[in-house]
């Protein structure tokens, strides 16, 4: 067996549109948060990863992103990695890291996701940077993509993504009998979830009803059903097992497996090859777990839709049966398999570089048993999904990692 690799301190600041803060001063505030969580000071980090993906678009600053960071929170001296890999960017940070302590090169490891994506005077720039998350050379077989699958051409004043999201979510409508309704109702779950984090950006919980009759965006979707645009950071402290005995397991949580994976190229209707069906089948495969043992998830939720699928990916429902499942509960605190305790994108924000390490902070909350009014009762398997970008007929990226309660 390859060495085990252990989260000892997380944290996340508040997610929001913080228009007076700036990226040096939320990794500061992650940094200082997940070095005490762990008890430990800066001196012990031997390394760090920084993930980051739009402060060089949308503030010119490039390069050392997080050197520049990681200096202003008291980190310097030590390797610092820059990360970027869309939406995905802060769970490959994690993997990365985790890699260099299974191999040896170092004992403690220190992963930050930052991103600052609120301005008064930048909103076009923010729309350029996610549309940067296609090939932008043959953006127009994005567009061909939406176009053969029943959407509409995207218009100048909508985001890419969500034109895409919805074609993709008429067709499983159409092929499988989801319903707005369902995904209402997700989006339902997921706001009622993240009323209860103190850390989301909306805590404002919605009924079924309410969702539906939000603000439409573009069909099937309202405003309720889709993830914000925020500020954040969220930071972790890794360990190697040697360094776990000195620093306590008490608080430990185990990675058990992390996959990373790229698309390929597949047809686009060949859902049995989905990236992240791909990704759960190899991380269920190196954590030796199945479906049925897992207590808790999170799944990168840029649409309630995205939920749905994710679902069906990771092997909670067949197609067409989450519907079904959704009356029952199932995906609710309380239910079969708790799905987005956080809030989700949808309540608790979506700043890109911190997602995929949030994801994370949340299933160490929950199997540390500290997530307080939203903690899923016994906890000791979580799994999280992160992927990002489109290239092809799906995300380019995904990572599912699965963590374990020492």
């Amino acid at each position: 067996m390859s060495p085990s690799v252990y989260i000892v301190g997380a944290s996340m600041t508040p997610f929001g549109k913080h228009i007076e803060q700036s990226v040096k001063s939320l990794t500061t505030q992650s940094v200082e948060a997940a070095l005490k969580d762990a008890g430990i000071d800066k001196q012990a980090v031997q390394g760090a990863w920084f993930s980051n993906t739009r402060q060089q678009m949308l503030e010119g600053q490039n390069t050392i992103r997080g050197q520049i960071a990681l200096r202003a929170a008291g980190i310097e001296g030590i390797p610092i990695i820059n990360v970027e890999n869309a939406c995905a960017s802060g769970s490959t940070a994690v993997h990365q890291a985790m890699t260099a302590i299974k191999a040896g090169m170092l004992d403690i490891a220190l992963v930050v996701g930052t991103e600052k994506m609120v301005y008064k005077d930048r909103p076009e720039k923010v729309a350029a940077a996610f549309a940067g998350g296609t090939d932008i050379h043959d953006q127009q077989s994005v567009l061909d993509y939406i176009v053969s699958i029943g959407g509409e051409k995207p218009g100048p004043d909508r985001s890419l993504f969500m034109d895409l999201y919805a074609a993709q979510a008429r067709v499983h409508m159409d092929s499988f009998g989801s319903t707005q309704e369902d995904f209402a109702r997700i989006a339902a779950n997921t706001h009622c979830h993240g009323q209860h984090n103190p850390n989301a950006q909306y805590r404002t919980p919605f009924s079924v009803d309410q969702v539906l009759a939000d603000k439409s965006i573009v069909q099937p979707f309202t405003r309720a059903m889709c993830a914000p645009v925020s500020d954040g950071s969220s930071a972790m402290v890794l360990c190697s097992e040697r360094v776990l005995k000195q620093i306590g397991l008490s608080r430990a949580v185990r990675i058990r497996s992390l996959a990373l994976l790229s698309t390929i190229t597949r047809d686009k209707f060949d859902y049995a090859h989905h990236i992240s069906r791909r990704g759960a089948q190899l991380a269920y495969q190196q954590a030796g777990i199945d479906p049925k043992d897992i207590d808790v998830i999170e799944v990168h939720d840029a649409t309630a839709f995205s939920t749905l699928v994710q679902i069906e990916n990771l092997g909670l429902c067949e197609q067409g049966e989450v519907g079904a499942a959704l009356r029952k509960g199932d995906f609710k605190i309380g239910g079969r398999v708790p799905v987005n305790p956080s809030g989700g994108l949808l309540a608790k924000g979506h700043p890109v570089g911190a997602t995929g390490i949030a994801q994370l902070y949340e299933l160490t909350s929950q199997l540390r048993a500290e997530a307080g009014p939203r903690q899923v009762e016994g906890a000791r398997i979580g799994v999280a999904e992160n992927g990002g970008g489109f290239l092809g007929v799906e995300e380019g990226v995904t990572t599912v990692t699965v963590l374990e309660k020492v």
